[in-house]
């Protein structure tokens, strides 16, 4: 349930009018910051820079880079300001809705700062390591195949395509020519192990070795004729193939596990029950990370 903050709302929140701190929209800069613009006698600094293009980050516009990306992001800032002290000299702030929003992203931003320590804590090279060798000793020995099919709406279609390719046609070009499925090019389907694909297709896909052609195989989809291309035993990615997924499943195992232990020694009074576990997904912070695909 931990969503990112939108640097507009902070802004227009934290800045535009708390009782302590006066017309401020931005925290008070330290003696080393470098002042980039004033407005109306508010300084914007180089950290402020910092912490708005951390914080909208894949919002900012992909081809901005360098001068022209922070000319765009003090831009933004200079707006907020001039937004913020004209809703602050309009009393905008002195309402109780405001208090209760400006009492929330203050929680908000106290929870993701706490997390977000966290997580840096977590992952540490040999945190990771750990967990991926953990994730690769688990992995079980399994069978994955390079196949190719075509796929035709009667069975009468499956017979006539399987007659051609056993003529001598080459396969793909049949596929290219005749096969139903558009997310395959010349029925390439690419390496695969049997639970991804639905039973009936797999069940005879699996019994065929690397050059061999299936007999026409119904399945939800309509009837295959399926090629064999290769076989191999699944291999686990590199550490380096996967090492950003398993530092994300890092934090966020230590992110769980925190909120988990502030739960267990806490006294929560709910007035409404917690949903039922069916109601939402849960997440098991046990699961390893995934193989990814090859």
């Amino acid at each position: 349930m931990f969503m990112k903050q939108s640097l507009r709302a902070l802004v227009m929140g934290l800045a535009c009018a708390s009782a302590l701190a006066g017309p401020a929209i931005l925290a008070a800069s330290p003696a080393a910051a470098k002042v980039l613009a004033t407005v109306n006698g508010k300084e914007i600094t180089d950290e402020d820079l910092k912490i708005a293009t951390d914080d909208l980050g894949p919002s900012l516009p992909p081809q901005l880079e360098g001068k022209a990306r922070e000319a765009y992001v003090l831009d933004f800032l200079i707006d907020g300001v001039l937004v913020a002290q004209k809703a602050q000299a309009d009393k905008l702030d002195q309402g109780p809705e405001f208090a209760k929003k400006l009492a929330y992203f203050r929680e908000k931003l106290l929870m993701e700062t706490l997390l977000g320590q966290v997580a840096k804590t977590a992952v540490t090279d040999a945190a990771l390591k750990a967990t991926y060798d953990e994730a690769a000793k688990a992995q079980k020995p399994e069978t994955e195949i390079h196949a190719r099919h075509i796929l035709v709406p009667t069975d009468a279609d499956a017979q006539a395509a399987l007659k051609r390719v056993k003529a001598g046609e080459d396969f793909a070009k049949v596929a290219k020519e005749v096969s139903k499925d558009p997310g395959s090019e010349g029925g390439d389907l690419g390496w695969f192990t049997k639970d991804r694909m639905v039973p009936e297709f797999a069940d005879a896909a699996f019994k065929l070795e690397p050059g061999q052609i299936s007999d026409p195989v119904k399945s939800p989809f309509g009837w295959h004729i399926i090629k064999v291309e290769d076989k191999r035993q699944k291999t686990f990615p590199s550490y380096d193939e996967v090492k950003d997924q398993v530092a994300r499943y890092v934090a966020q195992k230590a992110q769980s596990e925190l909120v988990a232990q502030l739960r267990k020694t806490a006294k929560i009074d709910r007035e409404t029950p917690a949903p039922d576990a069916g109601d939402k997904p849960a997440a098991d912070p046990k699961a390893a990370p995934a193989a990814g695909k090859k």
